[in-house]
């Protein structure tokens, strides 16, 4: 990543935005700050030019991918956790968003600095669960040093953490994906869960149209597609790093259980959201 603020967390955060222009039956979750970030806020007002820049079935997905991990979000909290771990934190607003809800928690956001600084300085006049920001260069800094510094932040490895991993493995190396995946059950206790999304390997090695048109843009801003699973093999990848699925499944079998019939997420199932835990 180049030291400048996130160009496709950007992005992401302005589509979630957008969902106020859908059908009231497809509007799974509602996020009033992410337009800032791509200064395209003064959008939400106006439909036909905000699908324009930002066309429905992004915003479609982006409401399923935001409302499958916002339910992870509240479960575990409904079990008791209060520490939340933003691995890549982008510009997620859940602190805020759920503010109410994480009221006793902690929620622990690990980016790059530079794309922390702009998150930082564009809701500096909001108030939402506390939060600990923990400026993390991915490049510099070897992952295994990551419990450290978030014990350095308040965080505990003896109480349940659920990590949250959003729209960042795609964007890693192999050897990152091993890392952090070791990182994060050195940190996680008995109890612990993480809410993560992949590509499924297929998709970088025989794209279609709309992949390879997607692909060659987030490359053009620097930041390339690296990384996928075949959903196969991991059951096997994460019990040998500690972990085991919950629930695995495609962007359209979740959107076929959250929106309304005449809607679906059609991504020729190869984007997809894990629910893992602890082993």
């Amino acid at each position: 990543m180049r030291d400048r603020p996130s160009f496709t967390a950007a992005w992401v955060a302005a589509a979630r935005s957008f969902g106020v222009h859908l059908p009231k039956e497809a509007q799974l979750a509602d996020d009033p700050y992410g337009a800032r970030f791509a200064r395209t806020r003064w959008l939400v007002g106006k439909p036909l030019v905000a699908h324009a820049l930002f066309p429905k079935r992004f915003v479609v997905y982006m409401q399923v991918r935001t409302r499958v991990i916002d339910d992870a979000l509240r479960a575990f909290v409904a079990r008791s956790g209060d520490q939340i771990v933003l691995l890549g934190a982008g510009f997620d607003c859940r602190a805020l968003r759920f503010a109410h809800e994480l009221r006793r928690a902690t929620v622990f956001e690990v980016d790059h600095p530079a794309t922390q600084a702009k998150k930082r300085a564009v809701l500096k006049d909001d108030v939402g669960a506390r939060v600990e920001y923990v400026a993390w260069n991915f490049e510099e800094r070897a992952m295994r040093e990551l419990p450290k510094e978030l014990a350095r932040h308040g965080h505990d490895a003896r109480k349940p953490t659920l990590t949250i991993w959003e729209g960042v493995t795609m964007y890693l190396s192999d050897e990152a994906i091993d890392q952090s995946l070791r990182a994060v059950r050195d940190y996680s206790a008995p109890g612990s869960e993480i809410a993560m999304t992949y590509v499924d390997r297929a998709l970088l090695e025989k794209p279609t149209a709309r992949a390879r048109a997607a692909q060659a843009f987030v490359s053009r801003v620097g930041e390339p597609f690296r990384f996928g699973w075949n959903p196969r093999d991991l059951p096997a990848y994460l019990r040998d790093r500690g972990f085991e699925i919950v629930r695995d499944a495609s962007m359209s079998e979740w959107g076929a259980e959250l929106l309304p019939k005449n809607m679906k997420v059609d991504d020729g199932n190869r984007r997809r959201i894990a629910i893992v835990k602890r082993a």
